[in-house]
């Protein structure tokens, strides 16, 4: 397993290229961030290089719903700019979710729908959208990761908001590109279930993603079990990223100490 550290919550008493590299001082090389059309993705890029770490993931905060017919053209066209973005700096993996999330009056909002569209609806255009972009996609080396969002501190309707939507998503693609991000703070938020997700989406996910609930900060400070969650992925032989989506409830550097000793033990 490889520990991937996320710039957005992590170091946050410094700029965001001068988070690169205290991270590597902790050896954690490969760093995923938020929003690339926020960010100077260059210049992040050229101080990874300089530490010998990537950019290992990102997302377009302004992709559009892939859940709302009028978005469609705006969809297609972001996800064009995004992986050529993407190629352009080597970064490996992009996400997707199901709507658009903005920020309004400094909460998290689904993007309202244009119009009464039911679930149904919503669901066969993200899957045709989806089809669409997996052209482009396979025109790059780039993987596409499905994450599901809660609903408790997003305001709104979310169409995709549990891993059995998430995972019914991925296989419907059936693409080796397209891959679902098993997420433990969304999932135990909006469905629970973990160690029965863990076996029933196996196969799907090349990354897990931890954060405790309900405070989003280091395992060990919420309700989540995670040592019997990595009692489980060893069973399954799983080795592959380990997404560390969360806030530092003390020091970073004591945090990643409890997030080894789970995990490498």
């Amino acid at each position: 397993m490889e520990f991937t550290g996320y710039l957005d919550f992590w170091f946050t008493d410094r700029p965001l290229i001068e988070r690169v590299e205290p991270f590597a001082k902790l050896g954690v090389k490969r760093l995923d961030v938020w929003c690339w059309r926020l960010i100077d993705v260059a210049g992040l890029a050229e101080e990874c290089k300089r530490h010998g770490s990537i950019i290992n993931s990102t997302f377009d905060h302004d992709m559009g719903s892939l859940a709302d017919p009028a978005d469609n053209e705006k969809t297609l066209r972001t996800w064009a700019e995004t992986l050529e973005m993407a190629e352009r700096y080597n970064i490996e993996h992009l996400f997707i979710f199901s709507n658009q999330i903005d920020i309004v009056d400094g909460k998290e909002w689904s993007k309202r729908l244009s119009g009464n569209y039911s679930e149904p609806l919503q669901y066969a255009n993200l899957l045709n959208q989806t089809e669409k972009i997996m052209k482009m996609v396979e025109q790059t080396k780039v993987e596409v990761w499905v994450e599901c969002l809660n609903q408790n501190p997003i305001q709104g309707d979310i169409l995709v908001r549990d891993h059995e939507l998430a995972a019914d998503w991925v296989r419907r693609m059936d693409h080796p590109q397209f891959r679902l991000a098993f997420d433990c703070y969304h999932q135990q938020r909006n469905a629970g279930n973990l160690i029965y997700g863990i076996e029933k989406f196996w196969g799907l996910y090349p990354t897990f993603h931890i954060g405790d609930v309900p405070t989003r900060n280091e395992p060990g400070t919420g309700e989540i079990n995670f040592p019997n969650l990595v009692k489980k992925l060893k069973e399954l032989g799983y080795d592959g990223l380990i997404g560390m989506e969360f806030r530092p409830s003390t020091t970073e550097a004591e945090a990643f100490e409890k997030v080894k000793a789970i995990f490498q033990t």
